[in-house]
């Protein structure tokens, strides 16, 4: 098969690669309709985090079943499936709780920018869509693997409900995708801070009521204004560098609550945290805790979250990809294999 390998900073290409196999027999194999470029890939790829050797990557996709392995009970050969990005086996102690991230059987993949893919766990992991979905579902299916439930992860960490007044610092695929979250979840003041005019028409449809382009004090001020003077009730950042975290916890109202989903990198700014009350709650996002409610959604075209995928190509051409994303030329890239 062909498959996506990072070889270094600013260095993915695609490859001749084994096919998968059945090795456990709670594993399925997964021929990929769709895969696509995670901000989170762009680590390794921008020399952030270290690429020792040639790896394969990608962990986000959709595709029809190809082999179970014989403890396989809830999907078949021929199912139309969505996973998460990581495995989960969804009966563990820490899976019943919903924490499905942490799963105590928890993998991760061999590279999902891929042909084929082997997934463990996959009675726990995978869900399969209730017929073979019309093409222009894909995108939205897709989006399920990953950045619409990690958005909603970030809505609900963030305590978002009804009545409530929501900031999102960052404008990428996630953050977008935490625009729409806080919209079904009933907010009703949304502040995407985006200075991108097609991310902002994006965060507009998705339901963010106001957008924020300035940067600073200035963007501080200008949230301020539109939150009663105090900050918004709920912020979520998807970000995860040090100057975004202090901009959330900024852009806070005392006694309001932080979604944290961007991976971490630097310090986090407790001293105000802990002077005005405001907590944070976040992390990895437990994708099978929120994929029925999403995917029936999806289904039923009530949500579009696909529509963060604003460039489609090949997937011999994962370098581009890469590139394009990199360059901010594109939000988020969607490769068909």
């Amino acid at each position: 098969m062909r498959g996506a390998i990072i070889h270094g900073a600013g260095d993915v290409r695609c490859e001749d690669r084994p096919d998968p196999t059945i090795i456990e027999p709670t594993d399925a194999v997964v021929r990929t309709v769709a895969t696509c470029v995670c901000g989170s890939d762009l680590w390794r790829y921008r020399g952030i985090a270290p690429v020792p050797e040639p790896t394969p990557i990608g962990h986000e996709y959709v595709g029809v079943v190809t082999e179970v392995g014989s403890a396989v009970r809830s999907v078949a050969v021929g199912d139309f499936v969505v996973g998460g990005f990581t495995t989960s086996d969804n009966l563990c102690p820490v899976c019943r709780k919903g924490a499905h991230a942490n799963c105590l059987n928890r993998t991760g993949y061999d590279g999902c920018q891929a042909e084929l893919i082997r997934v463990q766990n996959a009675d726990g992991t995978l869900l399969a869509t209730p017929e073979q979905p019309d093409d222009d579902l894909v995108p939205s299916l897709l989006a399920l693997s990953d950045v619409a439930c990690t958005g909603w992860h970030g809505a609900v960490s963030a305590g978002v409900g009804p009545g409530s007044s929501v900031v999102v610092v960052g404008d990428g695929a996630v953050g977008l995708s935490a625009v729409l979250a806080a919209s079904q979840l009933g907010a009703v003041t949304i502040i995407a801070m985006s200075r991108h005019a097609d991310r902002q028409a994006i965060a507009t449809a998705f339901g963010a009521t106001h957008i924020v382009a300035e940067r600073g004090d200035a963007g501080l001020a200008a949230v301020r204004d539109l939150t009663d003077g105090i900050g918004a009730d709920c912020v979520i950042e998807c970000v995860g560098t040090e100057d975004a975290r202090a901009t959330a916890v900024a852009a806070c109202r005392p006694g309001g609550m932080i979604g944290l989903l961007g991976v971490p990198h630097g310090e986090l700014p407790v001293d105000p945290m802990f002077w005005d009350n405001k907590g944070f709650h976040g992390g990895v996002a437990p994708v099978r805790a929120y994929l029925p409610r999403l995917l029936d959604l999806v289904w039923k075209r009530e949500i579009e979250p696909g529509r963060v995928f604003d460039l489609e190509l090949p997937l011999e051409r994962v370098a581009e990809a890469y590139e394009a994303m990199d360059d901010r030329r594109a939000i988020k890239v969607l490769l068909r294999p």
